[in-house]
């Protein structure tokens, strides 16, 4: 089971920008899709973004699109999350997941630790 290790994340602004990341343990990582979930309390878990092993299809929730950008460096075994133009509603707790494909991942996969990302207004 991959490993993954999370950083990034904090407390801005609305309208301001972040980029989390999050690093994979294994040399692999290139065989796995990745995606991004976010929690908030007393809510279940929702789908942010995921990408393809290449990095070539991505695909976003609604709420994100346009605004958040997922991307991966397999060279680095490390999945990106840029988040720009933020809003309150973004406040949660970030997670990466590792999968074996696009479809999947959805339902089956290995966690990040989770960051906390907190929008002011």
């Amino acid at each position: 089971q991959v490993q993954l290790v999370q950083s990034g994340g904090g407390l801005v602004q609305a309208g301001g920008s972040l980029r989390l990341s999050c690093a994979a343990s294994e040399r692999t990582f290139r065989n796995y899709a990745m995606s991004w979930f976010r929690q908030v309390p007393g809510k279940e878990r929702e789908f942010v973004a995921v990408t393809t092993w290449s990095g070539t299809d991505t695909y976003y929730a609604d709420s994100v699109k346009g605004r958040f950008t997922i991307s991966r460096d397999n060279a680095k075994n490390t999945v990106y999350l840029q988040m720009n133009n933020l809003k309150p509603e973004d406040t949660a707790v970030y997670y990466c997941k590792a999968g074996l494909t696009t479809a999947t991942i959805l339902s089956a996969g290995s966690w990040g630790q989770g960051t906390q990302v907190t929008v002011s207004s």
